[in-house]
């Protein structure tokens, strides 16, 4: 297995949590470390519990693991929720002033900090955060020059005197656990390499940025908001134009618009949002104009649980907006995917001239992953399609010379000009057309033209679907257990196949990236050769699954399901592949073990 090492922060919203996370984030990430961090928060601004994990190792770490090696809690509430959770070699720093531990399992060392003797609580609230992460560095064999320097960065906005005071409370607690606690068994390593981390809302945009995005808007609505954020703080730099909208309904609209008239446009929301945008799909589809939606799915219905993470939006997606039209539909399977697949998939949409819908979740928008600065390619190719944005023989034109903006072609892509192009005069329209745009049922509907114009535009799917990538088996051919997933599980089912092959179990995985087209007899030829399989997916009725019988006829033995708002752990698979296998159940639903 690999070696990784786990940190989980636990507090009260305004307690202080973020502020440790980004610290040693920073920290871990310049010793050349992988790392993946995932915040459970409540939707409050203050109170309710939050529970931060930061996961570290020298090889890549793709999900937030299945134990704490180190448990910082801010309050009472957050010691009594986990520290039931930890095993023998962890470790529990503390708050002695005012946290009562209670007994820990064997083998955990209990690490008191007496705050109120080592730091002036009047000056600093949060000095225990402080002198926890001092203490906790000691522990794991960091040299406090790594602390000295992050805390420097943290805080020189607000001077000297500032950062010289946390400086002193960090040595205090470094010095202190150096001589009352007991080192970790394994120092942290320190490897050359240097790693970005990233949020999956900046990784889309600066995704984005690397596509050629001239325009960008959105209403605010988390977990997508944080793309807006970024878009807004490089907007100049980038040459980007951003506009906060009143409503997903104008967000839509204007996005299109700018699509439209000639530049890349791209939006951002959850799915309440995106039920707003669904007739603007269509207008997208119907004008063949290209569009990117970004929908980072939370858990629902409704508002459901705003601050919480599903995969529960797969068939809002499906059937987004009304009619037959093609669309592009895929899922990012990691933070660093999140990147690269806003150029691809504006590539697509671009050159077949209709909608493409990327399919995110809360776990990857603001999960943070160490990333290869190597891997964000800011000079991606751009291919822009059948994009007319100069005068010239009208390609397309007719026998007279008018220009068809919708003319009919085997492939079904027309020639898209650019308004204002001289010689390039059509109508846009909304309503069935013809090849020039003008509308069919102006006196009587024209049900032969309507049929053709229908077929065109669905023959840019069977072009979509040969474009692009086919998904593909990762692990042993032959296998005990197949495992299905989409998007954003990719790493937690990667890591419980190791898990499984380790104990004995033989294990491959079978992650799907692009949802619509689905490759479906691709994906029957690839398991018609399982011996057992099981589809892996964070919502209560096993959208993918349906989907997929829907696409292809395919039924799996199995299916694990969560949709409890937490992510899986790794463990949270393998038990249910265990119990599956031996025939007990069909259909795992996992608990999250962190107490209510």
């Amino acid at each position: 297995m690999r070696q990784t090492f786990a940190v989980g922060i636990g507090g009260a919203a305004g307690q202080g949590v973020a502020t440790p996370g980004d610290i040693f984030a920073k920290i871990f990430s310049r010793r050349g470390l992988h790392l993946n961090a995932y915040n459970a928060y409540q939707s409050i601004i203050r109170g309710g519990h939050t529970f931060l994990t930061i996961r570290t190792g020298p090889q890549k770490v793709t999900n937030m693991g299945d134990r704490i090696d180190l448990l910082i809690p801010l309050n009472q509430d957050s010691i009594d929720r986990h520290l039931r959770l930890l095993t023998a070699g962890a470790a529990c720093i503390y708050n002695a002033d005012t946290i009562k531990p209670g007994v820990p399992a064997e083998g955990v060392q209990l690490c008191p900090l007496p705050v109120s003797d080592l730091a002036d609580i009047t000056r600093n609230k949060v000095a225990q955060n402080t002198l926890a992460i001092g203490a906790g560095l000691n522990m794991m064999g960091i040299s406090f020059q790594a602390l000295e320097n992050v805390l420097a960065e943290q805080f020189k906005k607000k001077g000297d005197a500032v950062v010289a005071e946390n400086v002193s409370i960090a040595r205090a607690g470094y010095d202190y656990a150096a001589s009352k606690f007991k080192p970790f068994e394994r120092p942290l390593p320190m490897t050359e390499h240097r790693y970005a981390v990233l949020s999956g809302n900046i990784a889309m945009a600066m995704g984005g940025a690397a596509a050629g995005v001239k325009f960008y808007c959105a209403y605010p609505m988390s977990p997508s908001t944080g793309v807006l954020h970024w878009m807004a703080a490089h907007a100049r730099k980038a040459g980007i134009m951003v506009r906060q909208v009143e409503d997903e309904i104008g967000v839509v609209n204007m996005a299109i618009g700018a699509a439209h008239a000639g530049v890349r446009a791209m939006c951002a929301t959850s799915g309440g949002g995106f039920a707003l945008m669904s007739e603007g799909l269509g207008m997208s589809a119907m004008m063949e104009t290209p569009v990117v939606v970004i929908d980072c799915q939370r858990a629902g219905p409704s508002t459901g649980v705003p601050t919480k993470t599903e995969q529960g939006d797969l068939w809002q997606m499906l059937g987004a907006a009304f009619g037959d039209y093609p669309r592009v539909i895929a899922a990012p399977l990691d933070i660093g995917d999140c990147f690269k697949l806003i150029p691809e998939m504006f590539n697509i949409v671009d050159r077949f001239q209709c909608p493409g819908i990327v399919l995110c979740d809360l776990l990857l928008s603001e999960g943070r992953l160490s990333v290869d600065p190597k891997d964000l390619n800011f000079n991606s190719q751009i291919d822009r399609g059948e994009l007319i944005t100069a005068n010239g023989v009208p390609v397309g034109a007719g026998t007279n010379g008018a220009y068809k903006r919708y003319k009919i072609t085997e492939s079904g892509i027309s020639p898209r000009a650019v308004p204002g192009v001289p010689g390039h005069t059509h109508t846009a329209s909304t309503d069935e057309h013809d090849e020039d745009g003008v509308l069919i049922s102006d006196e009587f509907t024209n049900t032969v033209k309507r049929r053709a114009m229908m077929e065109k535009r669905m023959r840019k799917a069977m072009g979509i679907e040969a474009l692009i990538q086919a998904p593909a088996l990762k692990g042993p051919p032959n296998s005990d257990v197949t495992l299905i997933g989409w998007g954003s599980t990719n790493g937690v089912i990667e890591e419980a196949c190791e898990i499984l092959n380790e104990q004995g179990i033989i294990a491959n995985q079978l992650q799907i990236r692009w949802l619509v087209p689905l490759h479906g007899e691709a994906i029957n030829d690839i398991l018609k050769g399982s011996r057992h399989t099981i589809i892996v997916e964070n919502n209560y009725s096993g959208q993918f699954a349906r989907y997929l019988r829907s696409e292809s006829s395919y039924v799996p033995n199995g299916y694990i399901r969560k949709y409890d708002g937490e992510p899986f752990m790794p463990h949270h698979i393998v038990e249910a592949v265990k119990e599956q296998l031996t025939g007990k159940t069909h259909l795992s639903v996992p608990a999250h073990e962190v107490m209510v």
